[in-house]
């Protein structure tokens, strides 16, 4: 497997190529996004496990988004694959792959997490911005040969829209590297020895609309029981961050929240085996509903006991114990609180964490998921 990078346009798309005899590519892969990021991470592991006969190119936009979709469109004109995969629904990725699409007939496949209109409404974006996400979507969802989306709920809501041409495939993980593993020495460096650590991994990103980000309800629980011997752990960074770290000096509960910040996927998992218990936490409306996130395969790939909101993919797979009733976000924080309280007096039940080592590997693993994939793309190469 080579790899070189795209940060110039002279230079050469970044590859992970299978052994193959074709002279074209099969299948290439457009990333709306960077290489650190969870849809290179998405899109890296599909192509590499696809194997003969396919041939498989991933292409990242980087930073310079400007410039990305004639970029894009000149490695596709190269490569001449006959199916492009976009990775995210931004418009760098949809646009070029359209345009190919138009230029030679070939199939394109988008795969998103979000029903991106209703996102950028909850994110507070300008008119302006709604509209054009909103153009981006009908764009994608009118062109595309196939909606490959990660949650049941995303696919029954295009359905009732009459986009029948939908598949899905969630967030995925390799089981192999996120596993249960004995982290003690990392138990004492952040010294939460001997209390319960309940964390979450996440981007970040405020939301003024809402008032909300990943980490908000965990320092609120823990705010509303403080007599518990509980800690905070969180893991990422974003414009929230710095609202995150006022919230819990304002609480006075600074000394009980770690704000590790981003971390190398390399040391996630021994982060997530941190956690006594994991939040996965989204709001019961149609953002939430379609969403399996990231982060759920991750935390259930580790064996970690996870308190999620009874929404989206987490309400199908997860046991009760495990989920919370979602109707407001005051209310969630003080069910969180009283749920955290109970699993401090009764610590055995963390031990049902360790089932869920099977549903990801079930449910959620990268070889799975690309079985489910290279079907699907046979019958699309066949049919174009």
């Amino acid at each position: 497997m080579r790899r070189e990078t795209m940060s110039a346009p002279s230079a050469e798309p970044l590859r992970v190529l299978p052994s193959s005899g074709r002279a074209a590519m099969d299948v290439v892969f457009l990333v709306n996004g960077e290489p650190e990021g969870a849809a290179a991470e998405r899109a890296r592991q599909f192509a590499a496990r696809l194997g003969p006969p396919y041939r498989g190119l991933v292409l990242y936009r980087g930073r310079r988004r400007a410039r990305a979709t004639f970029r894009f469109l000149w490695a596709l004109s190269r490569w001449r694959p006959r199916l492009v995969y976009v990775m995210d629904m931004a418009a760098s990725g949809v646009v070029a792959a359209i345009a190919y699409k138009i230029m030679t007939r070939a199939r394109v496949v988008v795969d998103t997490g979000d029903v991106i209109s209703a996102l950028a409404r909850t994110l507070g974006r300008g008119w302006m911005g709604q509209r054009l996400t909103e153009l981006l979507e009908r764009l994608s969802l009118r062109c595309a040969d196939l909606l490959i989306v990660r949650g049941h709920g995303h696919q029954e809501w295009l359905t009732r829209c009459g986009f029948t041409r939908v598949e899905v495939i969630p967030d995925g993980v390799d089981t192999r590297v996120f596993r249960p593993i004995s982290v003690e020495t990392l138990r004492r460096r952040w010294n939460v020895e001997g209390k319960l650590v309940v964390g979450v991994v996440g981007s970040l990103h405020w939301s003024p609309r809402v008032g909300f980000c990943y980490g908000w309800e965990l320092i609120e629980a823990l705010a509303r029981a403080r007599e518990a011997p509980l800690v905070g752990v969180i893991v990422g960074d974003g414009s929230g961050l710095p609202r995150l770290k006022e919230r819990a000096r304002a609480a006075g509960i600074a000394d009980r929240v770690h704000f590790v910040g981003r971390v190398p996927l390399e040391q996630l998992p021994a982060y997530i085996n941190l956690m006594d218990v994991c939040l996965s936490t989204q709001t019961n409306d149609l953002v939430g509903r379609v969403r399996t996130t990231g982060k759920l395969p991750l935390y259930l790939a580790c064996g970690r006991f996870v308190l999620a909101s009874r929404v989206g993919e987490a309400a199908r797979l997860l046991p009760e114990e495990m989920l919370l009733s979602y109707e407001s976000l005051d209310q969630y924080v003080e069910a969180l609180a009283e749920r955290l309280r109970w699993l401090v007096r009764h610590p055995e039940v963390l031990a049902l964490g360790r089932a869920n080592v099977a549903l990801a590997r079930r449910h959620f693993d990268y070889d799975v998921l690309t079985r489910r994939l290279r079907s699907i793309l046979e019958r699309m190469l066949t049919e174009g």
